[in-house]
C-alpha cells in the first residue's frame, strides 16, 4: 500500500507539471520564474564564469517557458564540453549537467583531439605542450590519431615514446621521437618499413641508438643514419659481432 501511495502522488506531481506547461503554451502566461541554475559536473579547464555569462539570457525567463534545447546546444559549443544533459526540476529550476572534454593529443597548431578523435579549440594550448603533436589532412583527424596509437605502442616495447607524428600532403609520414631522433616514412608500405626498423634495433646498444639524429627509412630494402654531432663514435665491430649472433641465434632456432 506505501509503495502505490508514493506512486500516485508522483503521477499526481506530473500531472501537474504538464498540466502547467500545456497551459502556459496555450495562454501566454508564464508566472513561475526560475530561481536557480544548477550545474553539475567535474570542471578542470571548464569556466564556470562563462557558463553563467551564456546561460544568463537564456534563463532570463519562466519555468515553463524556458528552452530547454537552446539551453543545451549553448552549453555544447563552449570549446571543452563534450556532453550536457539539462532537465527542468520543479518548481523554480533548472538542472544543467556537463561532461568535460579530455585532452589526448595536440593537433596542428592550436587544437586538441580526444582519445576518439574528436577536434576542440580551446582559447590557449600551450599548456599541452607536454602532449604529443599531431599533423595530418583537415578532416582525416581520427585516422592519424588510430595510426599514432598503433605507432605508440610498438616504440614502447622498444623503450621509446613519441613527441610528434605527422602526415603531409603527400601522405609521406614523418616521427619524431622524444628522445630528438626523426624518423623519415614515405607513401608506401610505411608501417612495414617501421616494424623492420624496429627489429634491426636489437643490434645496436642503447648508447648508439640514442646517438641517432634521423633514420630515412625511404628505402625499398633497407634505410639510412645520420648520427648526432656530439656523439661519441660508433663500434662498428661490435655492431657487427651483435648482428653475427643474432644470425646465429635464428639459425639455431631454425
Amino acid at each position: 500500500m506505501r509503495r502505490a501511495g508514493v506512486f500516485a502522488v508522483m503521477m499526481v506531481l506530473s500531472a501537474l507539471v504538464w498540466w502547467g506547461f500545456d497551459k502556459a503554451q496555450v495562454y501566454g502566461t508564464d508566472t513561475a520564474p526560475i530561481r536557480y541554475v544548477r550545474t553539475e559536473g567535474v570542471f578542470q579547464h571548464i569556466d564556470k564564469e562563462a557558463i553563467k555569462k551564456t546561460l544568463r539570457p537564456l534563463v532570463n525567463t519562466g519555468f515553463f517557458s524556458a528552452d530547454i534545447e537552446a539551453i543545451r546546444q549553448a552549453v555544447l559549443q563552449m570549446p571543452w564540453v563534450e556532453s550536457v544533459s539539462v532537465k527542468r526540476v520543479w518548481p523554480d529550476a533548472i538542472d544543467i549537467e556537463i561532461q568535460e572534454r579530455t585532452a589526448y593529443v595536440r593537433w596542428s597548431e592550436n587544437s586538441l583531439l580526444t582519445e576518439r578523435g574528436e577536434k576542440f579549440t580551446p582559447p590557449d594550448t600551450k599548456q599541452f605542450g607536454y602532449l604529443p603533436l599531431l599533423n595530418g589532412p583537415a578532416g582525416q583527424e581520427q585516422k592519424v590519431l588510430e595510426i599514432m596509437k598503433g605507432i605508440r605502442t610498438a616504440l614502447a616495447d622498444q623503450a621509446m615514446d613519441l613527441a610528434e607524428f605527422s602526415i603531409n600532403d603527400r601522405r609521406a609520414w614523418k616521427l619524431v621521437l622524444t628522445n630528438g631522433m626523426e624518423i623519415l616514412l614515405g607513401r608506401v608500405d610505411q608501417l612495414k618499413h617501421f616494424q623492420r626498423f624496429l627489429k634491426t634495433l636489437t643490434l645496436f646498444t642503447q648508447e648508439q641508438i640514442q646517438a641517432m639524429a634521423r633514420a630515412d627509412l625511404r628505402y625499398p630494402n633497407g634505410y639510412a643514419v645520420s648520427w648526432r654531432s656530439d656523439a661519441a663514435a660508433i663500434d662498428w665491430k661490435a655492431v657487427q659481432k651483435l648482428r653475427q649472433q643474432s644470425q646465429q641465434a635464428q639459425t639455431k632456432a631454425l
